[in-house]
């Protein structure tokens, strides 16, 4: 939920985030397939507060969340709803793009949303008082720092270190983006993309998920327990051609 990356190689794409949690909030439950009126979401749970950061839908698509829209904001507890729960609920929606459009977030704390809609790309904040959204070239690659933990300097350095492993890969495969997520940075433990601020805030896991056009594979390394799990979706092409 604090750093995200996409890329697109052949016929697949790879969306993969990191998330980073203050120490009071770090109970998480592995990716579950959950039943909802919509068909199959696949998904990490935040054990606290029941919502996601990361939840793909056997329709295909996929919504991710970083917390805070353009700049660094302070949280102002309580808010109406948790931002992980407006994840759900937008994909439960055919269209999470539409949805997020329409949705009232009033008294929700900005958030940023990469949504993977209908073999589309798109890219949605919420800066507290305005919506903003795009749709995305789905043949690039991106990276995305959370505003919250990240600053103008931090970010652009994390897209430098990112452009130059691009550079250096010949192919892509989800370990090997894992591993990006995993390992890139310079040793500075603030701004890494694995980071650790004095144990006050730190990286607790990273989920990623490939994507074609019959199936996805979910990945979730619990860095806390040096666990992995993987969770396969097969996608439901029924529910995708609606």
């Amino acid at each position: 939920m604090c750093t995200v990356t996409f890329i697109p190689y052949n016929n697949s794409v790879f969306i993969t985030s990191n998330r980073d949690e203050k120490q009071r909030r770090l109970s998480a439950i592995p990716p579950q397939e959950y039943d909802f009126p919509s068909g199959k979401q696949y998904y990490p749970k935040d054990a606290d507060a029941g919502g996601t950061w990361f939840a793909q839908h056997e329709n295909g698509n996929a919504v991710v969340l970083l917390n805070g829209g353009f700049i660094y904001h302070e949280s102002k507890p309580p808010y109406r709803k948790s931002r992980g729960l407006i994840v759900i609920e937008l994909l439960e929606h055919d269209s999470p793009f539409d949805l997020f459009r329409s949705i009232s977030l009033d008294d929700i704390e900005p958030f940023t949303l990469v949504i993977w809609e209908d073999n589309n790309l798109f890219e949605c904040r919420w800066d507290g008082e305005r919506r903003h959204a795009k749709m995305l070239d789905k043949t690039l690659p991106y990276i995305w720092s959370s505003a919250t933990l990240y600053d103008e300097a931090a970010a652009a350095k994390r897209e430098q270190w990112f452009e130059e492993w691009l550079d250096r890969q010949v192919s892509f495969t989800q370990n090997e983006i894992l591993n990006f997520h995993r390992f890139a940075g310079d040793g500075d433990g603030l701004n890494d993309l694995t980071m650790n601020r004095d144990g006050k805030v730190f990286t607790v896991s990273i989920t990623g998920v490939e994507i074609t056009g019959t199936k996805a594979q979910i990945t979730y390394l619990d860095l806390l327990d040096d666990k992995t799990y993987l969770q396969d979706v097969e996608i439901n092409k029924a529910l995708a051609d609606r």
